[in-house]
């Protein structure tokens, strides 16, 4: 055995652990639905985390403690996952995303390489409210980076490099390297990196 997990994780399932990983005590690994669960090298999940099943992680993760990840969901290499996040089913995280403490990653969401996410942040997916609404989760482009206590609507696109103010509730769209602010994001001024 290539990795260290603890006697006091629980593993379900097919759950393959990188070389040189680590895995502390009360987490669990996989459920008993089919797939396959695979964590990359170098990873340190910690104590209270639970990831299901169909889950594929890339090398140098690292989580927080009381983490969630749910199934269908991919994520890159050199991601952290901070202290009670939810990275909900059917995501897509990209390389070297941080996502920072108590941050909410609702279903169908998509985060490219580079993005912040800042404590306490909020994605949504659910423009009505209502059950059997069609879900879409929104899309955080190359570089993005959300202050934190932001609330992503359903569905919008923050562009690459763009900059979101801490408390915002993003209702639109926004583009490549502009800065917004306020409830609702507004238009600041544009990004000069």
């Amino acid at each position: 055995m290539d990795y260290k997990i603890a006697k006091t994780a629980i593993v379900y399932g097919k759950v393959r652990i990188g070389k040189g990983s680590v895995i502390q005590d009360n987490v669990i690994l996989g459920s008993s639905d089919d797939g396959e669960l695979v964590i990359g090298e170098n990873a340190i999940v910690r104590s209270g985390s639970i990831i299901y099943s169909k889950v594929r992680i890339g090398a140098n993760f690292k989580s927080g403690h009381n983490i969630l990840v749910r199934e269908n969901t991919e994520i890159g290499d050199s991601v952290l996952v901070g202290t009670n996040s939810v990275v909900e089913g059917d995501c897509r995280i990209g390389n070297s995303v941080s996502i920072q403490t108590g941050v909410y990653v609702t279903r169908y969401s998509v985060v490219e390489d580079k993005a912040f996410l800042g404590p306490f942040c909020v994605t949504t997916n659910d423009k009505y409210m209502r059950y059997g609404a069609e879900l879409k989760g929104p899309i955080i482009k190359e570089g993005a980076r959300i202050g934190a206590n932001a609330t992503i609507l359903p569905g919008i696109v923050i562009g690459r490099n763009a900059v979101v103010g801490s408390g915002a509730v993003v209702t639109k769209d926004v583009s490549d390297g502009e800065v917004v602010a306020g409830n609702p994001a507004r238009p600041m001024r544009r990004k000069s990196d």
